[in-house]
């Protein structure tokens, strides 16, 4: 029998810094709540803003996998294995912390805000060389159907982490339905909706809903209005 859990965009931690807001699905800095952890090694999911010209100063990360997913603006990112980059909606970056980085993030532009994704992977593997990656994808892959972003594979689309877990986006038009198949057994789904609304199993999502499905190989999902985009992030659930 499948389990589920939803989470509504509404119950989230919330952070209010001034220059950063900084929505927590799951436990982060000063919003605890033992009831939201993490599933499985999905450890963080940050939905942040960050002011024009703001950012994280210089800070230390190690054994996690990082991953910045950008829905509008640029961002700066600069790190202590010499990367300084922007990355912009459309693009994807992966930082395997490993024995320990320190890296920063500011927002590029002095009119606008910058609005991004921050999750964090628990690693299968501690103490790694830490690795830096960042590729564009090409968004009109993921018309009407799920575009691979991140996976174990270094030959797959996508970045790739240390973790068995695959990352999916796609964007939809009205009524389209999608089954998704389960990669790896004893995996489960975190399902994100960044816009729109959408049905699984019977479970209506909203935007920014967030909807844990395991203990099953496949499921359905459908678009309920158009332009509906979705993030799946199958991860195992076992730390």
């Amino acid at each position: 029998m499948e389990n589920t859990i939803l989470h509504k965009a509404d119950t989230r931690g919330f952070a209010n810094h001034g220059w950063l807001e900084s929505k927590h699905t799951f436990s982060f800095a000063n919003y605890h709540n033992p009831e939201r952890m993490h599933f499985g090694v999905l450890r963080v999911l940050n939905d942040d803003r960050v002011n024009p010209g703001m950012g994280f100063g210089t800070h230390p990360h190690d054994n996690m996998e990082i991953i910045s997913i950008p829905l509008e603006g640029d961002l700066e990112h600069k790190d202590s294995m010499g990367n300084t980059t922007v990355i912009k909606s459309g693009d994807l970056q992966v930082m395997s912390a490993g024995t320990g980085v320190f890296h920063s993030e500011y927002n590029k532009n002095s009119d606008q805000q910058v609005k991004f994704l921050q999750i964090w992977v628990y690693p299968n593997q501690r103490n790694v060389t830490p690795r830096y990656d960042q590729i564009t994808m090409n968004v009109a892959d993921r018309k009407n159907k799920f575009q691979q972003i991140i996976s174990p594979n270094q030959d797959d689309e996508g970045v790739w982490i240390h973790q068995d877990a695959w990352f999916n986006m796609g964007n939809f038009d009205k009524d389209i339905a999608t089954e998704y198949k389960i990669n790896k057994p004893g995996n489960g789904v975190y399902v994100f909706l960044l816009k729109g609304e959408a049905t699984i199993e019977e479970q209506k999502l909203e935007t920014r809903d967030g909807f844990g499905i395991w203990n099953t190989d496949k499921f359905t999902i459908t678009a309920n209005t158009s332009d509906t985009e979705i993030l799946l992030m199958e991860v195992p659930m076992s730390l």
